[in-house]
């Protein structure tokens, strides 16, 4: 009799033998190999995070597929904005993801389905577009391969306590591998909001945000032992996921620091930062141009007051949407020379530049420095970058992203924690 495999995430309480036991970098390998989700452990719930020291292409790679470029393209576009054949493309995601680059992309979409089934009483029609899929046809089928139901009986198969109720938006968990420190998190972020675009408030991160030129909101706090709480305020909900997953990405829920923090655990310097904080996670970016702005002038309020299209009634300080490069290509000095090389493409900020590329790009706009071209790097996922000057951190590449971020914990420089001194100085 032929049975069906089933994958478990680490702690399930299902026993196998270890003769039976295969282990898989990701659910997606897993699915592609045929096995089925564990419905004791259910593993679409928790964050499915590629390893940081996959090859950097790879890395690259996943960022543009997160970004939404296979939703209405190919891997040979992937495969072009990389400089390499689609063939070697899929060549690198079978060696070191297990799976394909459609292969993965469907995965994130059908997880993503599953939870919105789980957490939201969304009718299943308007799941499938908030999950990415092109057509019902195609999320019924991706759904049935994946999870072996159909989605009415997936949502008739949820537990008494997945669904959440807000009183207005959609309320949504982000699932993280923990350790996860909310808190420092939050703190770094506070550091840099944009004032009138993000507001830290009483350990919930508020931002203002646009959808095809209509205003929403999103709004991130702690959560349970393993996920923090979305709550979003859009427009509409079609391709609601990129939503969440920029959330998750701002705020590093979909990282894997294991290999990094191992790299540095025995730096006389990181060991006890790390050992102190291990859930500290490397800030990320909601929208790859405000941070490049925000990164290059002091005065960024005065841009977003001046520029950014008002948006009333949020309160918690929200009053406006950032600016778009097409506005700010108007502006005299460094901001506006940074947005005029954005919209020539002679900067691009998609997280597919290798990290030398994307820092000469940004170095080349007259007025960004060096430390202003990292801190762009970081806060895209260059895991490398490290925009602290006058250090000597030879030794900690090639995870130097995770150790400035300790150092900027550490220092509590949080009025401006990229222009900070040497920390032995301190």
């Amino acid at each position: 009799m032929r049975t069906t495999g089933i994958y478990c995430r680490p702690g399930c309480g299902a026993k196998p033998l270890a003769e039976n036991v295969r282990t898989f970098e990701l659910a997606a390998a897993a699915e592609t190999a045929g096995y089925r989700a564990c419905l004791r452990c259910r593993p679409y719930r928790v964050a499915g995070a590629v390893a940081d020291n996959a090859p950097e292409l790879v890395c690259r790679a996943v960022q543009l597929i997160i970004n939404g470029l296979l939703d209405e393209s190919t891997e040979a576009a992937v495969g072009h904005r990389l400089g390499i054949s689609a063939r070697h493309l899929r060549r690198m995601f079978h060696d070191h993801l297990g799976v394909t680059p459609d292969g993965f992309a469907r995965s994130r979409r059908a997880h993503f389905a599953r939870r919105l089934l789980d957490d939201s009483d969304l009718p299943i029609a308007e799941v499938a577009f908030a999950a990415g899929f092109g057509s019902l046809r195609q999320f019924n089928r991706a759904m049935r391969e994946v999870f072996r139901s159909a989605p009415s009986e997936l949502r008739a198969r949820r537990r008494r306590g997945d669904r959440l109720t807000a009183d207005g938006g959609l309320l949504l968990r982000m699932p993280f591998t923990a350790p996860y420190d909310w808190d420092a998190v939050l703190g770094l972020l506070a550091a840099r909001a944009v004032p009138g675009v993000e507001s830290v408030e009483a350990g919930t991160y508020r931002r203002t945000i646009t959808l095809d030129g209509a205003p929403g909101m999103v709004e991130i706090g702690a959560g349970g032992a393993d996920h923090l709480l979305l709550r979003a305020h859009l427009p509409y909900w079609e391709g609601v996921i990129h939503v969440v997953e920029r959330a998750g990405r701002l705020v590093g829920v979909d990282q894997d620091t294991a290999a990094a923090a191992a790299h540095l655990a025995g730096d006389p310097l990181l060991g006890p930062l790390i050992a102190a904080r291990p859930g500290l996670r490397v800030p990320g970016a909601w929208d790859p141009f405000e941070i490049a702005v925000n990164a290059v002038t002091g005065d960024v309020g005065r841009l977003v007051r001046r520029h950014g299209a008002p948006v009333d009634g949020l309160g918690h300080g929200l009053t406006h949407a950032f600016p778009a490069a097409e506005v700010l290509a108007e502006e005299h000095g460094t901001v506006g020379a940074l947005a005029r090389a954005v919209l020539a493409n002679e900067v691009r900020l998609d997280g597919g530049e290798a990290l030398d590329d994307l820092v000469a790009s940004l170095r080349a706009v007259p007025g960004v420095t060096e430390t202003a071209a990292h801190e762009v790097a970081l806060r895209l996922g260059a895991r490398d970058a490290f925009p602290v000057p006058g250090v000597d951190a030879a030794a900690w590449r090639p995870y130097r992203a995770l150790a400035a971020t300790h150092l900027f914990h550490r220092n509590k420089s949080f009025s401006s924690p990229y222009a900070m001194a040497a920390p032995s100085e301190s």
